[in-house]
């Protein structure tokens, strides 16, 4: 006879494998790049739908911008492009 114990893994398991079905991807929501205009030079920013901000990110920064810093730009692209 089994033990609950050693079933609780495998359904939890079988849970993750049918539910990861179903988790949005990125992808699927991506509208074209954008391009800010700092003064620490240009960020690219790959925006997701409008309901979707926290996604946003930089595909491309100058040299002498951290990742942070223009991933921040880019969110904040996304919100002002929300607000349209």
């Amino acid at each position: 006879m089994k033990s609950v114990k050693s079933s609780v893994p495998l359904f939890a398991c079988a849970a993750a494998v049918i539910l990861s079905g179903c988790v949005p991807s990125p992808e699927n929501y991506e509208t074209t790049p954008v391009q800010v205009q700092t003064e620490k030079g240009i960020v690219t920013c790959q925006l997701y739908s409008k309901d979707l901000v926290v996604w946003d990110r930089a595909i491309d920064r100058p040299n002498s911008m951290g990742v942070q810093e223009a991933d921040a730009i880019c969110k904040e692209e996304g919100k002002r492009e929300k607000r349209r």
